[in-house]
């Protein structure tokens, strides 16, 4: 699922890969290799290992959360189990802040930020992944089909 999402986003134009955690295993952060990523790790993750095998592989690990500007907006990213990093970048008034957690799609605004959460590739009724364009405010969400194959 995880190939195909990345597939979808980089078709859809993504120069940026933001993945905000329930990796669980290697392999998914094996899809990142190579690609310009940034991650944070979920409460089911093994953080220790996880990050160990990212730094090794050469993907940047921004966990528990990481900040980033993107054409002049800040955007703030956490998986959303840990409660205050979510606060703190609403309190720091970043344009975006992206999580995951609820494997819920989101999009909506407080005060200025928008709230954003791609839904979930993984224990969840449908398969999603989400573009941002922040030059010019523009959300896409991308349903990924399943692999039929059961890989």
């Amino acid at each position: 699922m995880t190939r195909k999402a990345v597939t979808a986003l980089r078709d859809g134009g993504a120069e940026l890969l933001v993945h905000l955690g329930d990796f669980e295993t290697e392999e998914v952060i094996d899809e990142l290799v190579g690609l310009p990523a940034r991650i944070v790790f979920g409460n089911c993750d093994d953080e220790l290992d996880l990050t160990r095998h990212a730094r090794a592989m050469g993907v940047a690990v921004d966990h528990p959360c990481g900040r980033i500007e993107v054409e002049g907006k800040s955007i703030g990213f956490t998986h959303g189990h840990l409660g205050r990093h979510m606060t703190e970048a609403l309190e720091a008034e970043v344009d975006y802040l992206l999580h995951g957690h609820t494997h819920r799609v989101r999009d909506e605004r407080r005060g200025r930020t928008r709230i954003l959460n791609p839904g979930a590739l993984f224990r969840a009724s449908r398969y999603t992944a989400m573009l941002l364009n922040p030059a010019t405010d523009e959300v896409t969400v991308l349903e990924i089909s399943p692999d039929t194959a059961g890989h």
